[in-house]
């Protein structure tokens, strides 16, 4: 860990489940990890391995029911956040921990003008008076790049295009100064140009303010650009935490070299695609041992008797860690 920059927050052996008809799903199931200021860490993993469900368990937003927060730790600033009472996480979220969501539509209210909805965060948050907070907001869509802000502060979100809904949401999470910046898959939704844009804007963002950002994506590619550090999860775990540069350079956990395998903007001139076999198990019924093992090349017996904890893989200072008893052959799968 860099000596000059402290944690900003720490996620330690989170566990969010959910009931339904009887059963549990462990969505999120001992998950670790660390952002420090003015840092990107990118969370990457494919769809339902609990990247979104633990964005939404350090905003304390997970439904209950049919979910709960079942056990860990989230550290914000040393303070644990799952020990704080509904009122003081209402100061902090949206305030301190403001997020931006896959699908503005879903996220912006359709009956309020987008300058309601920022003026709304920022008089709750800032204190300041009605006109203030229009100003604010005014200035707000200014930076995030909408053209002629004091006509667009009047919209609604259905007269907005998709990357202008994202932009707004961008600018109420920012309304507030937040130190943290939660952005799930942000991009998904828009043509390729326009999620440069948007990627591009955050970056800005985040140099002028030095906050630090928690980029959920399945894009490895998106990481690679925007993040210092990288945790990569397969269901409900993290099972490979490094800076990005040596994730690049080196993956040790036989699931992010099947990642980097499967995805053409990963693979060299004249090699073959590789997909992964098999299914992501169901949250319901993972199997025992390392939950990897039912699609992994390097599997044995071991693999099914023993979880494989997240250790240190290789030389370095420790930020490198993994979660495979045999990450030593996995380097040379």
């Amino acid at each position: 860990m860099s000596a000059a920059k402290k944690p900003l927050l720490e996620v330690d052996g989170l566990r969010t489940y959910f009931r339904s008809e009887g059963e549990i799903a462990r969505a999120v199931d001992g998950v670790t990890y660390t952002i420090l200021e003015g840092e990107t860490l990118g969370l990457v993993g494919e769809s339902g391995c609990g990247k979104s469900v633990t964005s939404l368990s350090i905003m304390r937003l997970i439904p209950d029911p049919p979910g709960w927060i079942d056990g860990g730790e989230i550290r914000f600033r040393g303070r644990d956040l799952l020990k704080l009472d509904e009122a003081e996480m209402r100061g902090i979220r949206g305030n301190e921990i403001a997020m931006i969501f896959q699908e503005p539509m879903t996220a912006l209210n359709p009956v309020f003008t987008v300058g309601d909805q920022i003026v709304e965060a920022v008089r709750l948050h800032q204190g300041l008076d009605a006109e203030a907070a229009r100003r604010r907001a005014i200035e707000m869509l200014e930076l995030v790049g909408i053209p002629s802000p004091e006509t667009r502060v009047d919209d609604y979100p259905h007269q907005l295009s998709g990357g202008m809904r994202q932009r707004v949401m961008i600018a109420m999470a920012m309304s507030c100064n937040p130190q943290l910046l939660i952005a799930d898959e942000p991009t998904t939704a828009l043509d390729v140009t326009v999620q440069a844009q948007i990627l591009e804007l955050i970056r800005e963002l985040q140099a002028r303010t030095g906050m630090s950002v928690l980029l959920i994506t399945h894009d490895l590619a998106v990481v690679a650009e925007n993040a210092q550090h990288v945790a990569v999860m397969y269901a409900g775990k993290v099972v490979e935490y490094a800076p990005v540069k040596d994730l690049f350079a080196r993956p040790h956990h036989p699931y992010t070299i099947g990642l980097f395998r499967s995805l053409p903007e990963l693979v060299g001139p004249g090699e073959r695609l590789r997909p992964i076999p098999g299914m992501v198990p169901s949250a319901y019924d993972f199997p025992s041992g390392c939950r990897y093992r039912t699609r992994c090349p390097l599997a044995r017996a071991l693999c099914a008797e023993v979880e494989p904890p997240l250790e240190r893989v290789g030389p370095g200072e420790g930020q490198h860690t993994a979660a495979c008893h045999f990450w030593d052959e996995a380097l040379r799968l």
